[in-house]
């Protein structure tokens, strides 16, 4: 069983009991969250889609914690000019575990 959750304007596949990397929630560590833009639901074979979002799906996770991302560089040159200038950046995130698919 898996299902195609909205969270934050990006689509995450989830699954029972997986751990995904959504972009920053309010909310306490072992906070539970509940999300019910649920675009797409699979139960063994039995696909349901919405239009857009399916009825009375809900996805419930727990928050584990926050975390940055790796970082990434900003690296921004101009040849022959002597403009070098180097940035770099850490997305936040809030690490969930997804606890329940209820269709």
């Amino acid at each position: 069983m898996y299902a195609i959750v909205n969270i934050a304007g990006k689509q995450f596949k989830v699954t029972k009991d997986q751990y995904i990397y959504a972009p920053l929630m309010q909310g306490d560590v072992d906070a539970s969250v509940k999300f019910d833009q649920v675009l797409l639901a699979d139960d063994n074979g039995t696909v349901s889609i919405g239009a857009p979002l399916l009825g009375g799906a809900v996805v419930s996770g727990k928050i584990l914690e926050h975390v940055k991302g790796d970082k990434v560089i900003v690296f921004k040159k101009k040849r022959r000019k002597g403009y070098k200038k180097k940035n770099g950046h850490r997305q936040d995130f809030t690490k969930v575990l997804i606890e329940n698919i209820t269709l």
